[in-house]
């Protein structure tokens, strides 16, 4: 148990938070709020001195982030996470995925390392600080929904909210830190088509054929963003193009009425989201000709822009410091654009493995337990205990 005035033990924490199902989806079947994972880190960072807004997030009245602070002033160090997890299956985990279970220098549990983990592992690691112990404040933040369309940060934005200079979001890193990583965006292309009896193609309109056209332009395209657009600080140094689904008609005896076509985009830091919408619809129409008038477009969720953090940005070098690696690009996205269109320098720098992340059986190794909260316990006291 919790003394009063201080936050659970550790493992009380991450069993607490690993229990408490916050699963976000784009499937509303299996959409589920986080107001409890909210309230719980809540109540916890109130007993540990922090005073606390919970934000709800417009049109999610079962879903918030958490803004918690310790200290005052303009400036300050940001410790972020998002509070949902991706769906899972039970049935392919070897325990319980809402019981934080220690087996071979492990903890398994769904969030473990993507990355509810992270948010105790902060607030472990303000254990003991006291408002007035700090020149500059202290906010643990936690967001909803950054796994199905990061709601919770547009709304952080949307409200302009203060909340400091620098900023560590805990995402899986294997705990070096990272400065760069790539955007995102999935686009929805549909044809309308015309059905008929396949027996005579006249009497229709073909929409797989014009689709044909569409994926020919689209990869195309491709090869000529992959000559345009280089960056070596990425294992996969060029922007790529997933094709990720595609479904067309009903019945092989039918003209196919109808074609759509699912792409997933990763654009690298200095290629704009709304520039590359209007060069594919730009492409597209011209590959379809007199039949473009079919072509119908949109966005399956806002997008994520690129991110890249200046290499002398203080939090930067101080995380190159505290671990020894320079920090580096990957390709999986965060919500670093976000805090970084708030004003904030931010480093990408958590204990898990994102090879861990979204799969059955996700664990966090224990023996980075103690290092994180080493290394963001130093990270405080150089910039809210004894700033510069």
């Amino acid at each position: 148990m919790a003394m009063s005035g201080e936050a659970p033990a550790l493992m009380d924490m991450l069993r607490g938070l690993i229990a408490t199902p916050s699963v976000s989806s784009v499937d509303p079947a299996l959409d589920q709020g986080n107001r409890e994972v909210i309230d719980l880190l809540a109540g916890w960072a109130e007993a540990a001195g922090f005073v606390c807004e919970i934000q709800p997030v417009p049109g999610h009245p079962d879903k918030a982030n958490l803004i918690a602070t310790l200290g005052r002033g303009p400036g300050g160090l940001v410790l972020s996470g998002h509070t949902d997890t991706v769906p899972y299956d039970g049935a392919l985990w070897t325990s319980d995925p809402f019981v934080l279970t220690e087996r071979d220098g492990r903890l398994y549990g769904l969030g473990t390392t993507d990355m509810k983990s992270f948010l105790g592992l902060a607030l472990e690691a303000a254990r003991g600080l006291r408002a007035q112990d700090l020149k500059q404040p202290l906010v643990l933040l936690a967001t909803a929904d950054e796994e199905s369309g990061m709601t919770g940060a547009r709304a952080l934005v949307e409200s302009q909210h203060p909340l400091g200079r620098h900023a560590i979001i805990g995402e899986p890193t294997n705990g070096r830190p990272v400065r760069t990583h790539k955007g995102m965006m999935m686009e929805a292309i549909r044809i309308e088509g015309h059905s008929g009896h396949s027996s005579n193609p006249a009497l229709g309109r073909n929409a797989l054929e014009l689709m044909t056209r569409v994926l020919n332009a689209l990869l195309e395209w491709r090869g000529e963003l992959q000559a345009q657009y280089q960056d070596a600080r990425f294992d996969v140094p060029v922007p790529t193009m997933n094709l990720g689904h595609l479904h067309a008609g009903d019945n092989p005896n039918r003209i196919c009425g109808e074609a759509e076509l699912h792409i997933d985009i990763r654009p690298l830091p200095g290629m704009g989201l709304e520039e590359l919408r209007y060069l594919l619809r730009q492409r597209l129409e011209a590959a379809l000709g007199e039949q473009a008038r079919y072509l119908h477009l949109r966005s399956l969720f806002p997008g994520l822009q690129p991110m890249a953090t200046p290499e002398t940005a203080e939090i930067v070098r101080a995380s190159e410091q505290l671990t020894g690696f320079p920090a580096e690009a990957v390709a999986f996205g965060t919500e670093a654009p976000f805090l970084r269109d708030m004003g904030l320098d931010v480093v990408v720098m958590g204990p898990g493995d994102i090879a861990q992340a979204h799969q059955p059986d996700e664990y966090l190794a224990l023996d980075r337990l103690t290092p994180t909260v080493e290394r963001l316990r130093r990270l405080i006291k150089q910039f809210c205990v004894d700033p510069a």
